[in-house]
């Protein structure tokens, strides 16, 4: 068995197959994780092995959340001469 570990939620799951099949088994997106074998991250369509632990670290994305001002900014305006 392949455990893998995403949080603190621990999952079981054969080994043999590819990490992308062991990710939909348990109900994971894959572009929603990084990962990772003994520190070195591991791509979707690596063979899982017997005894191995992957980690799974959660993406996070997002807007910057940056604002220049606290002012909303206005659209252009446009004249006809």
């Amino acid at each position: 068995m392949v455990k893998l570990i995403l949080r603190n939620k621990e999952y079981e799951v054969k080994a043999g197959m590819t990490l992308l099949s062991a990710l939909e088994k348990i109900d994971v997106v894959p572009e929603s994780v990084i990962a990772t074998r003994n520190g070195e991250m591991i791509l979707d369509d690596e063979i899982l092995k017997d005894g191995e632990v992957i980690k799974l670290i959660a993406v996070i994305s997002g807007g910057s959340g940056h604002c220049e001002s606290s002012s909303p900014k206005q659209s252009p305006r446009f004249v006809d001469v």
